[in-house]
C-alpha cells in the first residue's frame, strides 16, 4: 500500500491491514520530498522505529542533480536508528536488488524468518562504526 504522506485517513481504518514495515521513499533531487518524510516521521508509532522502519533514498545515480545532501539524510537514519538504502530506480538491476532487499526487510519484519526479529535485523545492519 502506498501513501503519499502520514497520517493514513481514518475512515479506512477497519479495511487496512496490519503494517509490518514503514517505507519513507526521498528523492534525492527534491526538498520537498525529505521535507514531507520529515513531516509525516510525527505520525508514526514510536514502535516502528524498533526495526519497522527504513529509509529509501532515489536518484543517487544523478549526483549532479541532487538537491539534498546525502549527510543529512544518513543523519535522519541514525536520528530514528532506522536503515538508509541508496538507489537509482531508473537502473533494472539496481531496481531488482533493491526490490529483493525491502522484500527480505519486509519478511523478517512480518516475522516470517525463524530466530530473525526486525530489532535484532536493524542492530546487524549499523555500522562498526556507530559502536
Amino acid at each position: 500500500h502506498l501513501a503519499t504522506s502520514l497520517p493514513l485517513p481514518s475512515e479506512r481504518d477497519h479495511l487496512r491491514p496490519r503494517i509490518d514495515l514503514v517505507v519513507f521513499m526521498i528523492d534525492i533531487k527534491s526538498k520537498y520530498s525529505l521535507k514531507n518524510v520529515e513531516t509525516s516521521l510525527a505520525h508514526v508509532d514510536a514502535s516502528f522505529f524498533l526495526g519497522k522502519v527504513c529509509f529509501l533514498v532515489t536518484g543517487v545515480g544523478r549526483v549532479n542533480a541532487c538537491s539534498i545532501e546525502t549527510n543529512a539524510i544518513c543523519k535522519l537514519g541514525e536520528a530514528y536508528c532506522s536503515p538508509v538504502l541508496f538507489c537509482e530506480l531508473e537502473l533494472e538491476g539496481i531496481r531488482v536488488v533493491t526490490a529483493q532487499r525491502l522484500l527480505r526487510m519486509l519478511q523478517i519484519c512480518a516475522g516470517h524468518i525463524p530466530g530473525v526479529s526486525a530489532l535484532s535485523f536493524v542492530s546487524l545492519m549499523r555500522n562498526s562504526d556507530d559502536d
